[in-house]
Parts: C-alpha cells; sequence; structure tokens
C-alpha cells in the first residue's frame, strides 16, 4: 500500500515537518520547550475543486491512537477507522455546520491493523494485514447491542503482512456476497470456483530479469487477486487477477468493478514500466502483473488495458461519489486516493465500446496530504477522507458542496445510444456465455472475428477457455480471420500445455504435434499485410506456444524464419520487440545486423533497452564488429537515467550477454569487459550548433497555419529524445515521470501554448511537479524537489534530469520552505533546433490525440 518512493513528495516524512515548515508559509522557529505535537494538515493550504469545502474533523493522537488507513460508514452513520498498526475506533462527528466535537471511542473487539472494513449483514467485516494475523475477521456483538467484542477468523491469508497484502472489502452490486481484493504477496487462497481460466502463467519466450533490487523475486504470477465471497466466508470464487498492488475497489451502477492498481517506480525509464492506473475489471479478467521485467505491457492480447494511465503516485482508498449532495458530475465520479502526491482525484468515466475512457481531475490536492481512504456517508451526503499511514500524522475529514449548482440525487447510469447499448448487450452475453456449457462457437468466433475491442476479445477467449477444449480446437485451428485466429490459437495453446514455470519439475508438456498444427495455422498469415494490433497479437502466440511446448523441430524453425524474420525492422517499436524476441529465441543467424541498427537508431532508452534485452540471449550470427557495437552501448547506457533498479538491470543484461560470448571474443573486446562501463570514455556524439532563443513570436505564422500535414512525426519522435524531453516527461508509453505525462496534451492544449510551455516553463507550474525553495539556518539556499525521507534529512532532486543527483537537507534546520517560482524544467531546451525540427516536435506531441500508442508508426 503505503511504498517508500524514490521520488515521492514529502509524503513518508511526519507530517510534523510539514505543520513546522509548510509550503505556503515560512516556518516558526520551534519552541525551546518540549514539542507539541502539531495537527494534521490544514484545510485553508490545501487546494479544493470550486465550490467545495475541506474541514478537519480530527487531528489523529499519533501516540494513543496511531495512523489511520481505512474505515467505513455503520448502520447508524457513525465511522468507523482503523490504525495501520493497531485497534479500531468509532467516530461520531457533529453535522456540518453545527457546533460541537467529534467523539472516539475504542472498538474493545481484539482485532485490528485493518486495511478493509465493511458492515453488512449485522456485522463488522474487517481485512487485517499484520504478521501472522492477516485474514477476513467478522466482529459482532455479543448481546446484540452495540458492542462489538466478538472476532470470528473466517479466512487466513498466507504471505499478508506487508503493505502490498490483503486490503479492501465491499458489497457485490446484488448485496448478497463480499468483494475481498489482495495485493501480490497475498499468495492465492484456495477458491471454490473462478471466473478466471486458471491457465495463467509467466509465458516469457526468453529468461526473464528479475527486479534489479531482488524485490519479488521468484514470486510467479498471478499477482494481485479479487475475490467474491459468501457471507458466511466459506464460499470463495476467483474474480480477477494481474494486479500489483491495488488498495480498493468500488462498483458503479452498472455493477462493473474499478480498482486504481499501483506502478513499481524503481522501473521507471524501463520498457517494463507501467504507471499507476485506472482498471475497468471484468470477470475473469487477467491485468498482466508478473515480477521484476517481466510485466505484460498493454498491448499483449493476454491481459487487459487500463482505462486510464495516471502516473507515478501509491494508489489507496477508492469509492464512487453515488449518495453524496454534489452536483451530478461529481455523484458520478470514481474517486482515487494518491498517497505520495497527496492528490484526491476525481475521475470522470464514460462508457466506450464494451469498457470505459476516464478524464482525470484533481478535486484535493495538499502538502503534505498522504491520503488513506474515504467514504461517502449516505445518512449526511458528506464524503470524508482521512489521512495517515506508517506512522505519520493522521486525520480525518469531510468535504462538503457548497456552491449554487443543483445537488439533487442522480440515478440510473449514463445514457447510451442504441447502438452502445446493443454492444453492451452483446459483451453482457458473451461474459455470461462463459459460464454456461456449450455457447454457441460459430457465433463466439464470428464476434472475435467483427470485434476490435480488447475487453470483447478478452470475454471470447475467457469463454473458449472455459469449455472442453475438444468442442472448439478445430474451429481454432482453422479460423481464417486474423484477429480471430490470434485469440483463438492463444486460448488453444493456454489450455492445453502448463506454463513450464508453473510445473514441479519446470518441464515444458506440450505435444509436439499439436504445436506443428497451430504453426501450420500461424503460418497462413503474412504478417507484413496485417495491422500492428494483429501482428502483435500472433506474434504473442508464438511466443506462449514456444515457451509451453518448446523449440520447434528443424523443419519448422526453417519456416518460422521465413515467416518471421523479414519482419525486423518493421515501422512498429513494438513489433521490433516482440519480433527480435521470437528471433533470437530461434536463435536467427541474419538478425544481429538489424537488430544493432534498430538499437542504433532507437531515439529513446526505452526502446534501446528493449532490443539490448533480447539481444543478452543471442549466441548466433555476430561478428566482431557487431559485438564491439553493443557492448559499447552499455557504455552508452551507462549515462541514462531511471528508477532504484535501474542501473542494475542494465547489468543483469550485461552479465547475460557475457555469457554468450566465446573466449576469443571476450579477449578481442577487452576493456569494454574489464572496465566499468561508467569509466569507460567514448568519442563524443557532434554538438548541435546554437540556432536562436526562440520566443512564441517567430513561430506565431507557422502555427496559425496549422501542424497536421507535411510533418514528420518520426523525425518529431527523435527530436523530442534530442531535446531530452523524454529523460522527463512520459509520451506515448516512454520516458521519465519528474514531469507531467504529455500523451494526453492534445486534448489539453493548442499548440501555441504547448509552445509557450517549452519556451517558458516557468509561466504556469503544475502543483504535482512543483519545485520548493528551502532556506537553512546554516545559510543554505536549495531549489528542487523533494525525493526521498529518512530520519531527519530530506532528499532534494535538484536536477530533474537527472533524478538520482539530490542533496540532504536536515530538517532541524529548515527556516523556511515556500513554493518555487522558478520550474525545474531547463530553458534553451530547443535552441538548437532549427524552425521546421521544432514544428516537427510540435506536430510529434499534438498527434497522439489522433493515434493509438500500439498502431504509431514511428
Amino acid at each position: 500500500m503505503f511504498r517508500s518512493r524514490l521520488r515521492a513528495s514529502a509524503l513518508a516524512l511526519s507530517a510534523a515537518l510539514f505543520a513546522l515548515s509548510p509550503v505556503s508559509a515560512p516556518a516558526q522557529p520551534k519552541p525551546k520547550s518540549k514539542a507539541v505535537e502539531p495537527p494534521a494538515t490544514d484545510p485553508a493550504t490545501m487546494k479544493v475543486a470550486k465550490g467545495f469545502k475541506v474541514e478537519l474533523l480530527y487531528s489523529v493522537p499519533k501516540d494513543t491512537m496511531g495512523s489511520w488507513v481505512s474505515m467505513c460508514v455503520d448502520p447508524k452513520g457513525r465511522l468507523i477507522v482503523s490504525d495501520q498498526y493497531g485497534a479500531l475506533y468509532r467516530v461520531s462527528v457533529p453535522p456540518a455546520g453545527a457546533q460541537g466535537e467529534t467523539a472516539i471511542e475504542k472498538i474493545p473487539a481484539a482485532v485490528g491493523s485493518a486495511q478493509g472494513l465493511l458492515y453488512a449483514f449485522d456485522a463488522l467485516y474487517v481485512v487485517v494485514n499484520a504478521p501472522n494475523k492477516s485474514g477476513l475477521y467478522k466482529v459482532t456483538s455479543s448481546k446484540k447491542d452495540d458492542t462489538l467484542d466478538t472476532v470470528e477468523l473466517l479466512r487466513a491469508f498466507e504471505g499478508g503482512g506487508g503493505e502490498h497484502g490483503p486490503h479492501a472489502v465491499m458489497l457485490t452490486p446484488d448485496g448478497k456476497r463480499l468483494t475481498v481484493v489482495c495485493g501480490n504477496q497475498t499468495k492465492l487462497t484456495h477458491y471454490d470456483t473462478t471466473k478466471v481460466p486458471p491457465y495463467w502463467g509467466e509465458d516469457h519466450l526468453l529468461p526473464r530479469l528479475p527486479d534489479g533490487n531482488g524485490f519479488m523475486k521468484g514470486v510467479m504470477g498471478p499477482g494481485g487477486a479479487i475475490y467474491n465471497v459468501t457471507p458466511d466466508g466459506k464460499q470463495w470464487e476467483l474474480f480477477s487477477v494481474g494486479f500489483r498492488n491495488q488498495y480498493d475497489a468500488a462498483y458503479n451502477r452498472a455493477g462493473d468493478l474499478f480498482t486504481y492498481d499501483a506502478d513499481m517506480e524503481w522501473d521507471f525509464n524501463t520498457p517494463w514500466y507501467r504507471p499507476t492506473r485506472v482498471c475497468f475489471v471484468p470477470p475473469g479478467g487477467e491485468f498482466g502483473w508478473r515480477n521484476g521485467a517481466g510485466k505484460y505491457p498493454e498491448y499483449y492480447p493476454d491481459n487487459l488495458p487500463p482505462v486510464l494511465n495516471v502516473g507515478p503516485g501509491s494508489p489507496t482508498g477508492v469509492c464512487f461519489g453515488y449518495g453524496a449532495k454534489f452536483p451530478a458530475k461529481y455523484q458520478n465520479a470514481f474517486f482515487i486516493c494518491d498517497w505520495s502526491y497527496g492528490k484526491l482525484y476525481a475521475v470522470h468515466l464514460k462508457p466506450k465500446g464494451c469498457a470505459y475512457t476516464g478524464e482525470l481531475e484533481e478535486f484535493v490536492t495538499g502538502t503534505p496530504l498522504p491520503l488513506t481512504d474515504l467514504v461517502v456517508n449516505p445518512t449526511d451526503g458528506a464524503l470524508y477522507f482521512a489521512i495517515g499511514g506508517r506512522k505519520t500524522k493522521s486525520g480525518l475529514y469531510r468535504v462538503t458542496y457548497t456552491g449554487t449548482e443543483s445537488t439533487e440525487a442522480v440515478t440510473g447510469s449514463e445514457s447510451l445510444s442504441a447502438d452502445e447499448q446493443a454492444t453492451r448487450r452483446r459483451y453482457k452475453t458473451l461474459i455470461e456465455s462463459a459460464e454456461h456449457p456449450n455457447p454457441a462457437f460459430k457465433d463466439v468466433m464470428a464476434l472475435a472475428a467483427d470485434s476490435r475491442d480488447r475487453f470483447a476479445l478478452a470475454a471470447v477467449r475467457r469463454v473458449l477457455e472455459s469449455q472442453p477444449v475438444d468442442h472448439w480446437r478445430e474451429r481454432a485451428l482453422a479460423a481464417s480471420e486474423p484477429t480471430a485466429a490470434a485469440h483463438a490459437l492463444l486460448g488453444l495453446v493456454r489450455v492445453s500445455a502448463p506454463c513450464p514455470e508453473h510445473t514441479p519439475d519446470k518441464k515444458v508438456k506440450g505435444d509436439p504435434a499439436l504445436r506443428a498444427k497451430v504453426l501450420a495455422a500461424l503460418g497462413r498469415f503474412d504478417l507484413a499485410k496485417l495491422t500492428d494490433q494483429q501482428q502483435l497479437d500472433l506474434l504473442r502466440v508464438y511466443q506462449v506456444l514456444f515457451n509451453r511446448f518448446g523449440s520447434p523441430t528443424a523443419d519448422e524453425r526453417k519456416t518460422v524464419l521465413a515467416n518471421l524474420s523479414p519482419l525486423l525492422p518493421s515501422g512498429n517499436r513494438f513489433v521490433n520487440g516482440m519480433v527480435l524476441e521470437v528471433l533470437v529465441f530461434l536463435q536467427d543467424e541474419t538478425v544481429a545486423p538489424r537488430a544493432i541498427k534498430a538499437l542504433k537508431d532507437a531515439p529513446t532508452q526505452e526502446e534501446q533497452i528493449e532490443y539490448a534485452r533480447s539481444l543478452r540471449m543471442l549466441n548466433a550470427g555476430w561478428t566482431p564488429e557487431l559485438r564491439k557495437d553493443y557492448f559499447e552501448w552499455f557504455v552508452k547506457a551507462a549515462g541514462y537515467k531511471g528508477g532504484n533498479s535501474f542501473s542494475k538491470f542494465l547489468k543483469l543484461i550485461r552479465d547475460d550477454a557475457v555469457l554468450t560470448l566465446t573466449r576469443a571474443e571476450q579477449t578481442a573486446l577487452g576493456t569494454l569487459l574489464t572496465a566499468d562501463p561508467a569509466a569507460v570514455k567514448l568519442p563524443p556524439e557532434p554538438a548541435r550548433p546554437f540556432v536562436k532563443a526562440y520566443k512564441v513570436a517567430d513561430l506565431t505564422d507557422a502555427l496559425e497555419k496549422g501542424l497536421k500535414s507535411g510533418r514528420d512525426y518520426e523525425r518529431g519522435r527523435k527530436l523530442f529524445a534530442t531535446g531530452k524531453c523524454f529523460g522527463c516527461h512520459r509520451f506515448d508509453g516512454e520516458g521519465g515521470s519528474n514531469a507531467p505525462d504529455l500523451t494526453g496534451v492534445a486534448g489539453r492544449f493548442s499548440p501555441r501554448d504547448l509552445l509557450e510551455s517549452i519556451l517558458d516553463p516557468s509561466k504556469e507550474i503544475s502543483d504535482q511537479y512543483g519545485a520548493v525553495e528551502i532556506r537553512t539556518a546554516d545559510d543554505r539556499v536549495i531549489k528542487g524537489r523533494i525525493v526521498n525521507l529518512k530520519d531527519d534529512n530530506v532528499m532534494v532532486n535538484t536536477n530533474m534530469l537527472e533524478p538520482g543527483s539530490t542533496v540532504s537537507v536536515n530538517r532541524k534546520l529548515i527556516e523556511s520552505m515556500t513554493p518555487s517560482k522558478v520550474s525545474m524544467m531547463p530553458t534553451g531546451l530547443v535552441d538548437t533546433f532549427q524552425e521546421d525540427e521544432l514544428l516537427d516536435l510540435l506536430a510529434y506531441i499534438l498527434s497522439r490525440g489522433d493515434r493509438n500508442s500500439t498502431v504509431f508508426k514511428k
């Protein structure tokens, strides 16, 4: 849940630091007498959506009541809360606008450390996350009164007790069962039924890189899971898998489930980094978490994409605004908490196809504001949220609407067009057909052939995998439409052989005869004539097939190489990465020169790492010059920046590559192998000459003519790298996370606005990425962004282009901390560009609104 973030805001530090040194005003000197524990963050320092008011109802005394991380509402409208490491409390608050104090009483039941609370079926359900105590508990009153004193363990969890353990509990939409949420360090508990076809695996064609620091090394998929459970805790159904560390979840009015899943910040600037993201979770959904560098990218067909990528953060509580006395927009909003950056977001969801799209709005923000959980109280229509976690200063807050818009209760789901309703009905029928034997396979395959909706296609595969394979094997092998064939064959491969990493002897058990048939079916398609997504889908079938069925025969290998080798290079970087994996697995003797050229030409470090990772396992087809080029790349990459595991990931790649060298190759490479790559000096790349210090007026005429025609998007992408934009900004699945994600900037900025923000970054600074100016008692002035905290030291990043460049500041010496008026984004980054190049850069950034990330041509 609350992860140590190398690049978080001032979150893990005690809130006392900011009470003494608030960002909004100079700090007051410390009194010489023993300090009184400061209150929780003042609402007056928060930024709140227009028309809303935030009240601090209770500042939690840390020494006696700990730090609150979970809460729910009981039948009398009281809140029940839990200390992360201690007891449960019942909270009665005065009505909004009324005088009175918040009353707190400790619940006598011998249970606590809850990260999930729910009052239902005349009982309090408690999900405990604590060493040797993790589990789902039921708390009741022995006297059938208001005293909760009886505790019953319904199910113990293995692997819980850490911050990736068991989390939330809620009611299913029909009100008959519980939904329980568990993070990826909670081992799968025994389930009686499953919505998820139990054929998951690791399915990496080449050896997986574990996390560079060893985090969760050896932990196999499927990762975090969601269950449906009967009220007595006896019957468990596996509903969805593949999450990293989703802390909470909520159902919308249509009965659809949503969650907010965590990223792995140690993966920053690698191709396997996945941002925090809002996910629509259908029955049987798989979301592709695997440890280390094994996380499935969004475009893999055997996992589902998010509704919305949010960016770096630490997801905690979520809820819909149903029952709140808010304007309609916010009653329908999906509220999500980010503990790291102190952001309470309102996500505005809209149906799209079989799933949804989402728009993100900052609803309440503060520093510090380590949000942990939130609920709408139906008795007063207010939204309540708590801050705390990791023994930081905790507080309870209430949000009410004081504006002029109508707060009349909204009922029913958003209206849909006739076509949209038909799509939803067809999807629901498809979902339900997985529960019944012998569905109409002809109709199922026809839907797959007609659909480009990822959720519909996943449902098609779930239907197939839920039925006896003899009923549909031949249909899958005979499928002639590429999309339908890819998903049917993927399902066939999965159900016909276990993933070797999940078998006791680690041996592949696939039938070679079936492998030959699947390869023949795949061989009917000329991938060069298909869409990018169809290529990606079919390439994934090759990967999973060879992982589960083993290496092809010599004749099969020859045929596959003839079909796939010409694809490299393609116009799509993701296709390049996937086909290279297959070609390296098959030890294609011709691929090395093309792969090294792709490595040299790739403008981003993510794309380069993708190619280097595969090449580490290639033994065939090298020349001395190509080997030298490859190992010189590691020297270049030593200057790249990323998360906490970044340099160690690069070392693992290099170590594996060294093992493929002959003795003669090792001798020839000499110091490239024996010296520290960071210490080896290569000839510097030619410096670009200064052109001019641009002003917006210099390009006014060009901007008015538009950027859509005649622009070179491939050059724009390369210039995005040349201008060091990828060093800080994420764009189209690549780049850093020090600065705002620019992927969706096309819908928010005009060309002039975008140009102005590049040329004058200090004119408007994002709250989420703003810097602070710290003045100390020893006459130092430090400007930067707080990225880490330890004991009495504040770590401040002073250079966005170097995430590891930090200055340590002792908080006892801080005299003031104020927002910096100067952006951390450097000026002059495009002063070496010709005007035509600058226009290509702008066109590339603004074109993202018209492209799909998996089909964008380089």
